[in-house]
């Protein structure tokens, strides 16, 4: 027959086990959280940027650029 020793003994290891079983469990789902939002984006860069010297110059000859971009510059400090 158990004691009540050996049966305190089986409560907690039951209690430890489920604890480590809940931890794993959320480590699993906020890994895949993490995978599937890593925070990439995709940028819509003027195309031809690349070879321009500067930001505005390839503003100014890419396809479809903005019209007005020489008469509106602004530089932050």
């Amino acid at each position: 027959m158990l004691t009540s020793s050996g049966v305190d003994h089986a409560v907690i290891g039951g209690v430890v086990a489920v604890i480590v079983f809940i931890l794993l469990c959320l480590l699993i789902v906020l890994g895949r959280y993490l995978i599937r939002h890593k925070g990439t984006y995709l940028t819509h860069e003027a195309k031809g940027s690349d070879d321009a010297p500067d930001a505005d110059t390839a503003i100014i000859n890419a396809e479809g650029g903005h019209s007005g971009a020489e008469d509106k510059k602004e530089y932050f400090i």
